[in-house]
Parts: structure tokens; C-alpha cells; sequence
């Protein structure tokens, strides 16, 4: 017997609610140029979220005001295997019950290896 799969949240579903963060705000809290936040983002370590047209990025994707090496790993194996930003955010904000929570919260705490091991599966 299967069981009904719950319906996919859309992005901005996943992400109400969230703190997004505008590149100003990042530059600020990590302390760097705005210009540095865009390397950043080029260089796949943070993924760009567009809400109401405006570029933002989930607050999450910090940890404590500096980058996650989890989270940029993450970002970095999803983007080599084809994904893009959103696709990369659905899957780091989509609850994952045999996580438990959601792969960002895991990325932040004792469940990181595992998420990131998950991440490349997915990418390869």
C-alpha cells in the first residue's frame, strides 16, 4: 500500500516567513563589501533568493552572522550536479522527516555530513 505524497510547497511557500536577507544586510553582517557578497554568490557559496524583485538571501544560509562551510558545501555539490538556486533552495528549506526538520536546520547542527552526503546523490 502506498501512501499520498504530500504536496510540493512552492519556493515562496517554503520561504514565508523566513528572514531574508538583502546583499547590504550580508555585506554588514559578515563584515565585507557589498561588491565581496557578489563574489560570493559567484563563487556558489550563498544561493540568491528574488522576492518581490528584489535579490535576497536566506537568512539560514549564515550561521550566526558568518558562512557555513556545511551550507556553502551543500550549495557547491547541488550546483556541480546541475541544480539551480531555487532548485537548491527547495531542497535545503523542504521539511525531511527522516532528517528530522528541514536539511538547513541539519546543515547547522550534528546532521550536516548527512545532508551533504544526500546532496550528492541527489546532484550525481
Amino acid at each position: 500500500m502506498t501512501t499520498p505524497q504530500q504536496p510540493q510547497q512552492s519556493l515562496d511557500q517554503l520561504l514565508e516567513g523566513e528572514a531574508l536577507l538583502t546583499f547590504p544586510e550580508v555585506a554588514e553582517m559578515l563584515g565585507v563589501p557589498v561588491t565581496k557578497v557578489h563574489d560570493i554568490v559567484g563563487s556558489g557559496k550563498l544561493v540568491v533568493y528574488r522576492h518581490n524583485g528584489t535579490k535576497t538571501i536566506p537568512a539560514l544560509l549564515l550561521n550566526d552572522g558568518e558562512l557555513s562551510k556545511f551550507v556553502g558545501g551543500a550549495i557547491t555539490v547541488l550546483a556541480d550536479g546541475g541544480f539551480e538556486p531555487d532548485e537548491i533552495l527547495t531542497f535545503l528549506f523542504t521539511p525531511d522527516e527522516s532528517l528530522p526538520g528541514r536539511p538547513i536546520d541539519a546543515l547547522h547542527g550534528h546532521g550536516a555530513r548527512e545532508v551533504i552526503r544526500r546532496a550528492q546523490a541527489m546532484a550525481f
